[in-house]
């Protein structure tokens, strides 16, 4: 499904919504509607067996108007060029809503990280540094982890920018592991800031969490989290997450009525993402289809996969009782699908403020690197549910005031920032 929408197209369509609705300047619309550099490079990397591969590499600098470029470097076989100036664009909205300043950028390299040994992993991501290290850096562009990149490889991209350097600059790079400069409360991060704001959507529309029940696409990172914080932290019921099964090379949903265990899945589910399906089984969980998680009768559907799951063939299936759509996944509906979600009623919290979490605490991770000290857990995570539910709140005023959708609502809220640090530097 994901492969059906081209998901610059994507960002742009809905960008120049937003820049009709603000009626911004048509100059001003050309310089934000396409990243200001773009850099693709191959990367030959020796592996295991004494050959040579070369990989394809991008980053990609949408716009540090407010601050250094922040954003992801992803692992992923069906990685383009688009992809990556999507997601480098919904960077600089997401740094905007949730104002931490810092602009919008992001990486990739086409490669599926499941077929590599780790020395062939570790090669790559120092190959991916050597080739960009003179244009990234703690005041030009700090990348991060993404689908398929680990704590322990930004460690070594950190470690490779630090040896050409000169000098030891853990800020180069958030996500890091814990004790090589990674902060507490970044594995949590992105899946209970999703939370965070289902909270206070429930809040608005007067729903008691304790009474609620929610169907998640996916568990990688951000879905384990948001599974834990909903049943944890709400007090409510997940009945599925849904996993790709990299051996059969397709998705499941892991469904049970009562509720799902999200740390027991979470302790058979492997590196990539793949959960166990003969251990689920035992333990009293069916397994359906990939798709049938958007069918289930919830309160709350949370896509936390990849763009373009929630579409026009699938958004007529979601359920008349759900009430609320928490973006966990960078782009996961489409333009179409907004206007089903919208006919259906239904209060959408919008990708680049429910998964804000991540990008959040790694500005908190790149703070404490500059300061050389570091928080508790527990304050990265205080710190966190403050700047999410503020954002929260100024998205939902927005939203009230100019009578619009949450996800035209927090583009508004973005966008003006971004114009506003524009304006003062002289840009436009």
């Amino acid at each position: 499904m994901a492969g059906t929408t081209n998901a610059f197209e994507m960002a742009q369509r809905q960008f120049d919504h937003v820049a009709e609705l603000l009626k911004l300047d048509p100059q001003v619309r050309e310089i934000l509607r396409w990243p200001l550099r773009e850099y693709a490079f191959r990367i030959p990397v020796r592996m295991d067996d004494g050959s040579i591969r070369v990989f394809q590499g991008f980053r990609v600098q949408h716009n540090d108007a407010r601050g250094p470029n922040k954003g992801g470097i992803r692992f992923h076989p069906a990685e383009t060029l688009d992809t990556v100036r999507a997601l480098g664009t919904w960077m600089t909205w997401k740094c905007a809503v949730v104002d931490i300043p810092l602009g919008g950028g992001k990486g990739g390299v086409i490669v599926d990280p499941a077929t590599l040994s780790t020395g062939e992993k570790e090669r790559l991501v120092r190959g991916w540094v050597q080739v960009m290290w003179k244009n990234i850096g703690p005041r030009q562009d700090v990348p991060a982890p993404d689908v398929g990149t680990t704590p322990q490889m930004m460690g070594w991209m950190m470690d490779e920018y630090s040896k050409l350097s000169g000098q030891y600059t853990p800020g180069v790079i958030t996500g890091k592991p814990l004790g090589g400069g990674g902060s507490q409360g970044r594995t949590e991060a992105t899946g209970f800031g999703v939370i965070y704001t289902v909270r206070e959507a429930m809040k608005h529309l007067k729903l008691d969490p304790k009474k609620c029940t929610a169907a998640i696409q996916g568990f990688g990172n951000v879905a384990q989290y948001a599974a834990i914080g909903f049943t944890e932290q709400l007090g409510g019921k997940v009945v599925c997450v849904s996993c790709w099964d990299r051996n059969d090379k397709t998705s499941y949903t892991f469904y049970k009525a009562d509720g799902i265990d999200p740390r027991f899945l979470m302790s058979i589910t492997d590196q990539y993402g793949t959960i166990d399906k003969e251990k689920a089984r035992a333990a009293g969980y069916s397994i359906e289809d990939g798709g049938e998680w958007i069918k289930k009768d919830v309160d709350v559907l949370i896509p936390a996969a990849l763009e373009g799951q929630v579409n026009a063939e699938t958004a007529p299936l979601i359920s008349k009782n759900v009430k609320i759509i928490a973006e966990g996944a960078n782009g996961p509906t489409t333009p179409e699908a907004d206007e089903i979600i919208k006919a259906k009623g239904i209060f959408l919290v919008p990708d680049f403020l429910c998964n804000a979490g991540g990008v959040t605490v790694s500005y908190f991770e790149g703070v404490q690197n500059d300061m050389n000290f570091y928080w508790t857990k527990d304050e990265v995570l205080e710190k966190l549910d403050t700047k999410m539910t503020s954002a929260f709140a100024a998205v939902l005023e927005m939203s009230e005031k100019e009578k619009v959708f949450m996800r035209d609502a927090a583009y508004m809220v973005a966008i003006a920032r971004v114009v506003k640090a524009m304006e003062l530097r002289g840009w436009i």
